[in-house]
């Protein structure tokens, strides 16, 4: 079975009057997706227009492009589904958020992560607009640090900087 059987378009380029985009369920999803869990992205394109995105490989201005399929295409809802801890999945949601508030319209979307390439989590816009202030990141965490410990459980690059922290404090000593 093709992997892309869902797939008919990368994001950045579709044409943003594409007539099946038009008055649609639009999922964006990482391209990555397909590899990570197969039967989630399987799942979350069923009866959908479904548009891969990469910013790793794409230009990062989907604000731009989201923007325009939402005001020519109309579409019904949008989702987008990424891979969670992804610094460049991040940018797919900030761009959802962004888009929309360009346009100063509403339109229904779900926000969706993939954690540890298994669970699928819904998150809410606010969660991306927080994220994108780090000092209040900051604020959350001194207010709740035991949030680091979980974070252990997902970040292999958190565990590094520890690991790279008791080093370099032991060589200092």
């Amino acid at each position: 079975m093709d992997t892309y059987k869902h797939c008919s378009m990368w994001l950045w380029s579709t044409w943003v009057k594409t007539p099946k985009l038009n008055n649609s369920d639009i999922l964006i999803v990482s391209a990555c997706l397909t590899h990570v869990n197969r039967e989630l992205f399987e799942e979350l394109s069923n009866n959908k227009q479904t548009l891969l995105a990469c910013p790793e490989r794409e230009p990062a201005a989907y604000y731009g492009k989201i923007a325009s399929i939402i005001k020519s295409s109309k579409p019904r809802t949008i989702t987008v589904a990424t891979i969670d801890g992804s610094p460049h999945c991040f940018q797919l949601h900030a761009a959802i958020n962004e888009a929309i508030y360009i346009l100063g319209k509403e339109v229904v979307r779900k926000h969706y992560v993939v954690v540890d390439g298994k669970k699928l989590v819904e998150i809410s816009p606010n969660s991306i607009r927080i994220a994108r202030y780090l000092h209040l990141v900051e604020k959350l965490i001194n207010m709740y640090p035991k949030i680091l410990e979980e974070l252990k459980e997902h970040s292999l690059e958190y565990i590094e900087s520890i690991k790279d922290k008791k080093e370099f404090n032991s060589e200092i000593t």
